[in-house]
Parts: structure tokens; sequence; C-alpha cells
């Protein structure tokens, strides 16, 4: 019988003190809540995990949380200086994406770009280091918290442009098309940067194109403080695109997302580019700029990424 995910680790748990369960095992969930499609039929439901694949989520989400909070300490210290955009809230979707996808493949995002350098192999030294100005840091010190980089691990980068990293998403995605390599491009923006013109322009030339891109919506219903029902007539992003494919996509359930982004690689290697959103909460807002107290103790308790692994 197939389990949610978020029950998964609670049967593990379950399990570990009456015998030892080989890591090859599997077992097999269901993701949270049913995807929806715009224009495409939706992945299916149910997929297969293992206790190391449960284990490794968790421990990186976990990692992910503890430096976020971390650098939140450090901020207020006075030892971060600049902006600090923390990822706290939506460690599900870099966890998620990062298992359904190899190096080869690149990442492009906005300024909110910590989690994703770690999810592709950076080290919390790198991390630190960057955010405090140090050389030792992965942009040598000289970017900040928004702009961190691997380039030779398929990550380039924050941008602290609200928007424009997404024409340079398509760009690497021409790259991989014209080298014909195999690999995909997921260009991740936020529902701040939804309305803007450069993405549609971009978006266009990805669909006539045939591009291998994956354009990200991290939706977390707030863009810098204004909420999305004030500044989106329809918010309905992954149906954005019109005439390019959309799915929506639990942002809190890493699996979830690894399900939703393995069938997006597979889509736009034979058909061209899909718009995705991925809904989800963050914890904190443009640079410690909180939500208000109730709407996050609401959120704390029905929606953390932790409780569906």
């Amino acid at each position: 019988m197939a389990l949610s995910s978020h029950r998964a680790l609670t049967h593990l748990r379950r399990l570990t003190p009456l015998r030892r369960i080989s890591t090859d095992s599997t077992i097999s969930i269901e993701t949270s809540i049913p995807f929806t499609g715009h224009n495409i039929d939706p992945p299916s439901r149910n997929l297969t995990t293992s206790p190391s694949e449960l284990m490794t989520f968790f421990h990186d989400m976990a990692l992910m949380r503890r430096m976020e909070i971390a650098a939140d300490s450090l901020y207020k210290a006075k030892l971060i200086r600049g902006f600090c955009h923390l990822y706290d809230g939506q460690e599900a979707v870099a966890i998620g994406m990062e298992a359904a996808i190899t190096k080869k493949d690149c990442i492009i995002t906005a300024y909110r770009d910590h989690c994703i350098y770690l999810a592709r192999g950076g080290t919390l030294i790198g991390a630190f280091a960057e955010l405090m100005g140090r050389k030792e840091g992965c942009s040598k010190g000289k970017g900040g918290s928004m702009h961190f980089y691997l380039k030779e691990k398929g990550f380039y980068g924050g941008h602290g442009i609200v928007g424009a990293q997404v024409p340079l998403g398509i760009g690497l995605s021409f790259a991989q098309k014209y080298e014909k390599d195999g690999s995909v491009s997921f260009a991740l923006y936020g529902d701040g940067a939804a309305n803007q013109g450069q993405l549609f322009e971009a978006l266009n030339m990805a669909a006539l194109w045939d591009l291998p891109a994956i354009l990200v919506c991290e939706n977390n219903h707030y863009g810098m403080g204004t909420a999305e029902w004030r500044a989106a007539k329809s918010p309905s992003y992954y149906k954005r695109g019109d005439y390019v494919p959309g799915l929506k996509v639990d942002g809190m359930d890493a699996f979830a997302v690894k399900q939703a982004c393995a069938f997006a690689k597979e889509h736009v290697l034979k058909n061209g580019p899909i718009v995705s959103i991925l809904p989800y909460f963050s914890y904190t807002t443009v640079s410690f700029s909180y939500h208000g107290s109730l709407c996050v103790r609401l959120w704390f308790m029905v929606e953390l990424p932790f409780t569906k692994i």
C-alpha cells in the first residue's frame, strides 16, 4: 500500500526497532497533493524512494535550515553586511530539484540562492565566507548574499535584478541545445518577477526554438512585501505561458518537486519549454522583512517541508 510522503519517515521509524532495514529496499509513496497541468497531462503522484534517500533528504534539508538560521544570527550581529536573503521554508525545492537532475544540467536563480548553491555541491565555508566578504567565498567575497556562483557544478548564480536571470537561463538552454548533450536549464524566479516583460520575451524565444528550458516560479505569495493578490490579476503563474505547457507542484513536498522536475526534464528535451509553479512559504521575505506574525504561526503549524519527508 502506498504511503503519503509525509508518513514515510514515520513508517520507517516504526520499523527500525524491529529489524534493520536495507538501504537498498524501496518504499512506495504518494505526493501530498495532485499535480495540476496546463496544456499537458501531469505526472503520476506515485513514486518510490528508499530509506537512504529519506535520510539524505532530511539531513540536507536540516543542514540548509541550520545554515540559514546561523546566517540570520550573523546578519543581526552585523557580521554580514548589505542584503541577506534567506531560503528557510524553501528547502524542499532545492532538495527535490537536485535529486531529479545531474550536474550537467544548469540552474540559475534570483537573489535567494544560498541553499541552491549548497544543493549543487557548494560548501558551508564557501557560503559563509561569501556572506562575510572573505576571499575564500564562492564568489571570492565580492558578491555577497545575492551572488553565489558555482559554474563547475552547473550553478550560474544568484542575481540581484528582479527577473534578469530568466533570459540568461534561456541563453544557457540555447547553448545546451546547440551542444546536443541531453542537459536542460532551470531558470528560477519569484512571483514578484512573474509580471516582468523580459520573462515573456525570453519564454517566447524558448518556445520558438524548442529549447530545453524549465521556468520555475518559486511562489511564496509575496513580491517584496506585497501580497500576490494585490499585484497579479491572475496568480495561476503556471498558466501564464499560454501556448507553453505548465505544471503546478507542491513546493513544500520534496518528492513532488523531484517527480515534477524529472517529468519536466524529459518533456523539454523532446518538446521545448515548460513553466512550473512551486507554491511554498518562506519565513522571511526580502532581506529580513517578516510576514505578519499570525500568518507565520499558522504556516508553521500546517506547512513545514520537513513534515512531508
